[in-house]
């Protein structure tokens, strides 16, 4: 039987996988969660809770927009760094 703890199997415990995640992982991932959750509004509601909060396209809300987006963009960075490497 595989040692699970270990990771000898391959399998990896979301344990070991939250305590390397840093501090700008997991802010990156809550602005992806908020952004998603916005858009999953205005598709089906046509509600963009953003603009009702902090204005539509006012300096807030346009701030609110590009933190989403470069969270976006520092996941791939992420993904693309998780990839392995090739021979």
């Amino acid at each position: 039987m595989a040692n699970i703890q270990a990771g000898t199997d391959g399998i990896i415990s979301t344990e070991r996988v939250a305590r390397r995640m840093n501090a700008l992982d997991w802010v990156a991932m809550v602005l992806l969660i908020i952004g998603g959750l916005n858009w999953a509004l205005v598709g089906l509601f046509d509600i963009d809770i953003v603009a009702r909060i902090l204005g539509v396209m006012s300096t807030a809300s346009r701030g609110v927009y590009v933190l989403v987006g470069l969270a976006a963009i520092y996941s791939i960075y992420l993904c693309v760094k998780k990839l392995p490497a090739t021979p």
